[in-house]
């Protein structure tokens, strides 16, 4: 389901004015276009009777003009609409391209991210672009610090590395965080994360379902059978999708999988991969607008 919407947004300036291909992938689907992508999934070993609808939101990449506080209010009400049972983020609520008018500052959007109502909590992950650079990227680096500081006063918890116990009607699973796989940008030694699954795991003790939120899909190939399902965001969706070419920009970091949209499966264990809400490196999206995703999950009896 697609919604347009009704008025442009301000501030495109010279982009707004042009035509043709560019001004379709920049003005109306990078800026304009909303889609709301539901999946009914039925994961192997997910326990009959344990109903649960998640919402997810990825790649806020929070700028002026093209994810305004604004824009990022619609979403929120997008998602809000869809009565989830768990909202979930995952991570880059930092614009970094240069092809913006300002940046969002940290507090509007998280005021914003505050009105997400689920019952069973919001919870949110890091992702690249936030341990790269400060809230305000024109800040000098932090380390994460000033996104984190801005989800904590939308009383968002950021789980790192963490796993909780959640319960839906009485049916106990695990929610697991997993801290950001290419935060640290090191020149001289290349990109290493500060993810660790093992730890994560330790604290789940019994055998109820698990479901890893993640930035990057790397890690489903490596995620164990223990982990029903994996939500990630950081591809984009591939961003730019065009015909015969797919996604010709999209690629995986040296030696990982590439997991690029929608649904996988691998044994036992299943991933979704949304395809995100803002842009990395230009403002445009190509057959691939921005989307808020709901989950519904359902058991087997078997299961």
């Amino acid at each position: 389901m697609r919604i347009a919407r009704r008025r442009l947004l301000t501030g495109l300036g010279a982009l707004a004015a042009t035509t043709g291909f560019a001004g379709y992938a920049t003005a109306f689907e990078a800026g304009w276009e909303l889609a709301l992508t539901s999946y009914a999934l039925t994961p192997p070993r997910w326990p009959a009777g344990l109903e649960l609808k998640i919402a997810v939101i990825a790649d806020i990449h929070a700028c002026y003009p093209w994810m305004s506080e604004e824009r990022l209010g619609e979403i929120v009400d997008l998602a809000n609409a869809q009565r989830p049972d768990l909202t979930v983020l995952l991570g880059d609520f930092v614009c970094t391209h240069r092809f913006v008018s300002g940046y969002v500052p940290p507090g509007a959007w998280a005021e914003q991210l505050a009105r997400l109502r689920a019952p069973l909590g919001v919870y949110s992950v890091l992702g690249n672009h936030d341990w790269w650079f400060a809230a305000i990227p024109t800040d000098p680096p932090d380390g994460s610090r000033s996104v984190r500081r801005a989800l904590a006063e939308a009383r968002i918890p950021v789980l790192e590395n963490q796993s909780i116990r959640l319960a839906q009607n009485g049916r106990p699973f695990w929610l697991i965080g997993l801290g950001d796989q290419l935060a640290n940008n090191g020149r001289r030694f290349g990109l290493h994360g500060v993810d660790d699954l093992p730890h994560a795991l330790r604290e789940v003790n019994d055998g109820a379902p698990a479901i890893l939120l993640a930035h990057e899909p790397y890690i489903f190939s490596r995620a164990p059978e223990r982990i029903a399902l994996t939500l990630c965001g950081h591809t984009h969706g591939g961003q730019i999708n065009l015909p015969l070419l797919g996604s010709p920009f999209m690629r995986a970091e040296p030696g990982q999988k590439s997991y690029v949209y929608g649904v996988y499966a691998e044994g036992m264990r299943q991933l979704v991969v949304s395809g995100g809400l803002g842009t990395s490196y230009v403002p445009v999206r190509v057959l691939r607008p921005p989307e808020v995703v709901t989950l519904h999950l359902t058991g087997t009896a078997g299961a």
